[in-house]
């Protein structure tokens, strides 16, 4: 009897089953739906501001794996023997290890740059499933494919690593010393700048004449007559003629600072054995202590207004914990300008982390002493003959030589200065 003429015979002989078991199928088919509605915007979601490569190698390895899961099904049952729940709770501990795995390794590569273990852990797992799957395989080829699939789930796994490895860190994990481009570079079939063919052209007519003409006087210094200097001024003749045409050597000037370039090296070789390189690991020499400004000049830089401020009275009495805050937010404001070549004036300090100008006088008293604080301190004398009082205002460097602060200030902060 027709599947259809069955269905129908027991609809007819079970009319209160058959509407009861419509309505369940009804309500199975509601929540699949909405089910997978909802599957879909988490999918959608997630895609969402990802590289289309990123999805697809998700996408891929997820299938791969299911095909591992169903081969590790078949063994499960045929080989080991479990049957019902059991085989549905059991067959798929090791895919579950290897998504684990990969997580986990994912995030190792995250915070320390690295897959470490777990990422050792996937090729390992995943080679065990891939082997358990085709051993239960009935002809090579499903063998060969059941073997296959884990392990392109894996390969598309570490290339999605890979591609996040170099998007952290800025570069690969290793540079292949033997790869096509070096190759072709080596037998002088590619080009390792990205000059033109023409430029290359170029730049080898002119060292054939740049070596041709060092030919042709070394053999004049030799004291060499006859036929060989003869060959060698032909040559040069030659090369020149060939640069001349081909290069426009006549009426380039670049070119022809090349050439001389080129020649003025090759004739001054010997100028190599007396050059005497300063050693990079020898001490540098020590920078004489800069000549102390006379007392007028710096009773010149000192500002009269300082004079003019009344005592200030004794800061008042703070508890420990919020002096300590204090002092983190002065030494934080403290170190962010000294980063960006800025010396902070005692009233910069109070004002920043507000907190009595007797007290920032006092931390930065001591705060200037370290190196790079100092250095920027001594460059400023140094370079503009100002000795650091912390008070006085700043001075106007052009925005092409600001290479320091003075006294406290830096070009483009005098409106917080002033």
């Amino acid at each position: 009897m027709p599947p259809i003429d069955q269905i129908t015979a027991f609809v007819s002989a079970n009319p209160v089953e058959t509407i009861i078991i419509s309505v369940i199928a009804l309500v199975l088919l509601v929540l699949a739906f909405f089910a997978l509605r909802a599957l879909i915007r988490l999918f959608r979601r997630w895609a969402t501001g990802r590289p289309t490569e990123d999805v697809l190698t998700i996408v891929a390895a997820s299938i791969a794996t299911g095909v591992s899961a169903q081969g590790m099904w078949r063994f499960s049952g045929d080989v080991l023997g479990f049957d019902g729940p059991l085989r549905l709770l059991l067959f798929a501990f090791i895919e579950v290890a290897v998504i684990t795995s990969a997580v986990r390794a994912r995030r190792n590569m995250r915070e320390n740059y690295s897959a470490g273990i777990d990422g050792l852990a996937v090729w390992v797992l995943t080679s065990l499933s891939a082997v358990l799957s085709s051993m239960d395989a009935r002809s090579v080829a499903e063998a060969v494919f059941r073997l296959a699939a884990p392990l392109v789930a894996a390969w598309l796994w570490e290339r999605g690593m890979a591609i996040e490895r170099v998007r952290i860190t800025g570069r690969g994990r290793i540079n292949w010393r033997l790869t096509p481009e070096r190759v072709l570079v080596r037998i002088g079939l590619a080009e390792a700048s990205d000059r033109t063919a023409s430029e290359v052209d170029a730049h080898r007519r002119l060292t054939r004449v740049a070596l041709a003409a060092k030919r042709v006087r070394a053999l004049r210094e030799a004291g060499v007559s006859g036929r060989k200097l003869r060959v060698a001024m032909a040559k040069l003749d030659k090369a020149m003629d060939q640069a001349v045409e081909f290069t426009g050597l006549a009426v380039d000037e670049k070119r022809q600072e090349a050439l001389l370039s080129q020649i003025g090296a090759l004739y001054n070789t010997s100028a190599l054995i007396d050059l005497a390189p300063p050693v990079p690991w020898a001490p540098e020499p020590e920078q004489p202590a800069p000549a102390a400004l006379p007392a007028p000049t710096i009773a010149e830089l000192i500002d009269d207004e300082e004079e003019d401020v009344p005592a200030e009275p004794a800061p008042p009495v703070v508890d420990t914990a919020q002096r300590a805050a204090q002092l983190r937010a002065a030494r934080q404001y403290w170190d962010q300008q000294i980063a960006r070549k800025y010396v902070p004036r005692a009233a910069d300090i109070a004002q920043e982390v507000g907190i009595p100008l007797l007290v920032a006088k006092e931390w930065r008293a001591l705060w200037k002493l370290e190196p790079q604080a100092y250095a920027l301190i001594e460059a400023a004398f140094r370079e503009h003959g100002i000795v650091d009082t912390g008070t006085f205002p700043a001075i106007e460097v052009p925005e092409r030589e600001r290479v320091l602060v003075v006294n406290g200030s830096a070009t483009g902060a005098s409106a917080h200065d002033s």
